[in-house]
């Protein structure tokens, strides 16, 4: 399998990913509490048009190592940083999925856009999860509380029901399988514990509004408009509002699983976007 390693003075952690296709590299960064694994509708669709498309797996998630600590946006960032620089890559596309759209931004707070051609950010958490007095529309601090008591207490049996809530189940089982709800939670009980819960803290309490100046290049953000994981208003409506050169698509009752639940909608857009 293939991995690369991330060394630093006080840990090497192995990034897993997977590397198909050929020409301008795409890469995928997965949401939370899954693995590349959850792009499998999308990454044919990205070889199928003539790219080199790269997933891989987050640390603490899929076939990543899983260190005690340090699941800061920063780092995560980092991590992806290694992913590009160790495969020489240039001319870069990132597509961020929920908690991965917070690498995007992140690398370009960190790193820059030299780099990078495109981004793309997919049923997004970006800027802000959580609910302030300038955040109305944001999930409440007790709801993000909730996730955390429950992942500290029953983490697997938690996680067997986050995803009926992921692709709003009961209106999408026509398109989402009982065996896609299993897959889910089997990816997701087998991640790291503790990297679960860190990474949750990550992305429920970071706050991207002061860093949205750093995303300079063209990008893509598409927000279902019945996502009852990261509402609409506090993602998709306020990135569409902060990033100056960007394509905003909604995307009619689309959950927030929607790479799943209206799969080929969003190859749609995202092909159409990283053609343009």
């Amino acid at each position: 399998m293939p991995f690369l390693t991330h060394k630093t003075e006080t840990q090497n952690v192995d990034l897993f990913f997977e590397d198909y296709g050929h020409g301008q590299p795409v890469i995928l960064i997965h949401g939370w509490p899954l693995s590349h694994r959850a792009w499998e509708q999308q990454i044919w669709a990205i070889v199928d048009a003539g790219y080199r498309c790269i997933a891989y797996d987050r640390r603490g998630f899929g076939n990543s190592s899983a260190p005690y600590r340090a699941y800061d946006y920063s780092t995560l960032a980092s991590d992806l940083h290694q992913i590009i620089s160790q495969l020489e890559l240039s001319n870069v596309i990132l597509v961020g999925f929920s908690m991965g759209g917070g690498e995007v931004v992140r690398y370009c707070t960190d790193f820059g856009t030299t780099n990078i051609a495109k981004v793309a950010l997919i049923s997004s958490i970006i800027p802000l999860v959580a609910q302030k007095e300038d955040n109305p529309d944001g999930v409440p601090e007790s709801d993000l509380s909730d996730i955390i008591d429950a992942l500290q207490e029953d983490r697997v049996g938690f996680l067997q029901n986050f995803h009926k809530n992921f692709y709003n189940y009961s209106e999408n089982d026509k398109t989402v399988s009982e065996g896609q709800l299993h897959y889910d939670w089997s990816i997701a009980s087998h991640a790291s514990p503790i990297a679960t819960i860190q990474a949750a803290l990550a992305w429920a309490k970071t706050d991207f509004r002061p860093e949205l100046d750093h995303v300079n290049v063209p990008t893509l953000i598409v927000h279902g408009d019945a996502d009852q994981i990261v509402p609409k208003a506090t993602a998709g409506d306020q990135a569409a509002k902060a990033i100056s050169n960007n394509t905003y698509k909604v995307i009619k009752d689309g959950p927030h699983g929607l790479n799943i639940t209206h799969k080929e909608e969003l190859n749609n857009i995202l092909l159409s976007f990283l053609k343009s």
